[in-house]
């Protein structure tokens, strides 16, 4: 069978994952019953929930004869890890490009990776029915940002679609638009090179992915490089380490739509999942029992963010939770490296571990996976990871890119700025100014809650990741103080009520809470102690009815991510399945002072 094999790059929200949903749509048959679900690639929760892709996945679909194996990457700077790795595997790029916003950070950053790669890109203009769509510009844009970062004459030679991938449709000219995506088919089977097959020579395959399924164990996923393994064959698994393991093809799968597909054989060129062999990981070989040859390891760009994870510690210890000691955090922790190639981590103290990631969010999401899972952990506040370059202290440095309505423009410049940010562009687009800056990674975090409100909430701010800048000297994020309890029990309407003109609050009334937990945000810089659990007196003069009526301020609930850009150095973040409460590290308050 011949094959093509394509990934859809692009910023988040640009609609990669919309346009597999129209790709999938148009070329299956469907059974009666069957129907292909909105955003059918975002399979896990988390993804369905916030609206963005995490993991990398790939579908396939058949079209005139030929079978296109596609892969849907994120498109969070978070998880560029998993789109590092999964470029290898396929010939040409579907470069997608929203119509009004134009290249975004992270287009920056996937196309980078594709060009280095030498992949042929298709750049497809979406969403060109918006009413500020720009289409012509946004090419010329494109096209500019793929010289600055080194594409050839071949891949600078790219073909252009306009799609409105939410309708279906993707059309080279304008003038003539189509209602389905057959220019589109047609495109990558002209442009997009096959993949060179020798069926021939003996097997080989780099471990791209790794999945689990409760009746098979472990499944390896990966292109095959060359020659064909068969079900029940034995080959060499090949370490990185450089040692060997006999291992056996339980049982070969192809892809095809949702689904994968059990089959006898599997050949080069095609996208495949193996079952049976337990102990590979990421960047591995799987190559032919008699000439066994290694491919080269997956390399991943350094992860730039820490955190402390710890089992949790504080009074409502193991009352929610199923996980809740070291030992499971530590197992855990040694199962998400296993999958997660960009993340590290490094065993401090037989109870704490400095988990390293790409950015907030990348952590953030590996957090809500295992709370959801039934663990219980604290963690404290993000930090970047400097290095020593030549003698001098570097921090890492996000490029980022902010659009806001004109009237707010001053005032977040004005911020940034006191951030330690240097603005490097700025230009009008309409009622609206986009401003692009070079900006200590750890200044942007706390930022963002910041930024929706100063541009109530119009703002959209994007960054990635931009390299090592000597080290920019202190910085102020946080310009307020904690409200922490100073006992232990159930708050009170009657005590929060009294206490609201000293700041706002995280907790309702009724609320358990424990000695040296945040109960809220103080309006002043220092921290105060205060007590929650007060109820007023009643005497048989004054009945409790008699008293004016309560109105309280609605606390501020925080999310995972608003939470770990809250804490201080002294603070910790405490999950458990169903809470996440806020707390001291030193919960006594005579031993803090």
């Amino acid at each position: 069978m011949e094959y093509r094999n394509i990934a859809i790059i692009a910023h988040v929200d640009h609609g990669k994952t919309t346009l597999v949903d129209g790709l999938l749509k148009q070329t299956l048959e469907l059974k009666h019953g069957e129907e292909i679900a909105e955003r059918a690639m975002d399979s896990n929760d988390l993804e369905r929930e916030r609206g963005i892709t995490i993991l990398a996945k790939n579908t396939a679909v058949e079209y005139g004869g030929i079978k296109i194996n596609i892969v849907d990457t994120p498109g969070h700077a978070d998880f560029g890890g998993e789109v590092e790795r999964v470029l290898g595997m396929v010939d040409g790029a579907l470069v997608l490009v929203d119509a009004a916003e134009g290249p975004m950070p992270q287009t920056r950053f996937v196309l980078k990776k594709a060009i280095e790669l030498g992949l042929k890109p298709i750049v497809v203009v979406n969403k060109i029915d918006r009413n500020d769509a720009r289409p012509e510009e946004v090419v010329n844009l494109t096209f500019d940002l793929m010289a600055e970062l080194g594409a050839s004459d071949d891949q600078l030679d790219f073909p252009v679609l306009y799609a409105i991938a939410r309708e279906g449709k993707a059309f080279k000219d304008l003038e003539q638009p189509r209602e389905d995506f057959k220019e589109l088919f047609d495109m990558v089977l002209e442009h997009i090179p096959a993949p060179k097959v020798d069926l021939e020579a003996p097997f080989q395959m780099l471990v791209t992915n790794l999945d689990y399924s409760e009746y098979l164990g472990r499944i390896v996923l990966g292109r095959v490089a060359r020659g064909t393994v068969k079900k029940g064959e034995f080959v060499q698994l090949m370490h990185k380490d450089g040692t060997m393991t006999k291992t056996r093809v339980v049982q070969p799968f192809t892809h095809m739509g949702l689904k994968r597909i059990e089959v006898d054989e599997v050949g080069a060129g095609d996208i495949v999942a193996l079952a049976g062999i337990e102990d590979a990981q990421i960047g591995e070989t799987i190559a032919d029992l008699a000439e066994p040859e290694a491919l080269p390891i997956i390399t991943v760009d350094e992860p730039t963010v820490s955190m402390t994870f710890q089992p949790n510690t504080s009074p409502f210890a193991g009352k929610e939770g199923k996980y809740v000691t070291s030992r499971h955090l530590n197992d855990r922790l040694k199962k998400e490296v296993m999958t997660n190639v960009s993340l590290k981590v490094e065993e401090v103290r037989p109870d704490e571990f400095v988990v390293s990631g790409r950015g907030e969010l990348h952590l953030s999401i590996l957090l809500e996976t295992m709370r959801r899972e039934g663990y219980e952990v604290q963690v404290g506040s993000p930090r970047v990871i400097t290095r020593e370059i030549d003698g001098v202290k570097h921090e890492p440095v996000e490029h980022l890119v902010i659009d806001v309505p004109e009237q707010h423009a001053s005032t977040v410049i004005g911020v940034l700025g006191a951030r330690k940010g240097q603005m490097v562009n700025m230009e009008p687009q309409g009622s609206r100014v986009r401003v692009e800056f070079k900006i200590p990674a750890r200044a942007l975090f706390g930022f963002r809650t910041q930024f929706l409100s100063m541009t109530q909430g119009e703002g959209i701010m994007s960054h990635i990741f931009d390299g090592y800048a000597p080290w920019a000297g202190d910085l102020k994020t946080r310009q307020n103080g904690s409200l922490v309890s100073m006992e232990d029990g159930t708050s009170f309407a009657y005590s929060i009520w009294k206490l609201q003109d000293r700041g706002s609050f995280f907790i309702d009334a009724g609320q358990e809470v424990y000695v040296g937990m945040i109960v809220g945000e103080n309006a002043r810089e220092q921290d105060m102690n205060v007590n929650v659990c007060k109820n007023k007196k009643l005497t048989n003069v004054r009945s409790s009815g008699a008293d004016e009526a309560l109105t309280l301020i609605p606390p501020k609930r925080l999310s995972l991510e608003d939470a770990l850009e809250y804490i201080a150095e002294d603070e910790l973040v405490e999950l458990t399945p169903q809470s996440i409460r806020l707390r001291k590290k030193v919960l006594n308050p005579s031993f803090r002072k």
